[in-house]
């Protein structure tokens, strides 16, 4: 015989002068106590961890310069790229690297941004490197 099995299927007490509560509220009765409510969210938005923005060497912007005014001579031909880049995370100081592969239309001067022929922009202020793929590759 298990725990609860000589009461698990008697029917619950009825009284004369109340009317019988409906499930749900008789479910609300034993819901966990929420004095809280959002503190479960905010514990996981402060776990979540980002990247620190890593800040470019002299070399590294000078190569990058360099990729980008290769990439303004290339782009009649709509070369295809991969650029690696930072994104800036909304909510806390931090964010994540990506890598974005496809191929270059324009460099938007007014915003100052690659534009992908899938329409996809990258700012180039939040770009690391741009490397072409060579078809075949």
């Amino acid at each position: 015989m298990s725990k609860y099995e000589d009461i698990i299927n008697l029917e619950r007490p009825q009284y004369i002068d109340l009317p019988p509560m409906s499930m749900h509220d008789r479910a609300a009765q034993f819901s966990p106590f929420a004095a809280l409510v959002g503190y479960e969210d905010a514990v996981k938005e402060t776990a979540r961890l980002t990247d620190a923005r890593r800040e470019m060497l002299e070399d590294e912007i000078a190569e990058l310069n360099r990729q980008l005014g290769e990439l303004t001579e290339r782009l009649p031909e709509r070369p295809k790229i991969r650029v690696t880049y930072f994104i800036p995370d909304k909510k806390k100081d931090g964010g994540r690297y990506a890598s974005k592969i496809g191929n270059a239309r324009t460099i938007d001067q007014y915003k100052n941004a690659i534009v992908f022929t899938d329409g996809e922009a990258v700012a180039i202020k939040d770009m690391y490197s741009v490397v072409f793929i060579e078809e075949g590759n």
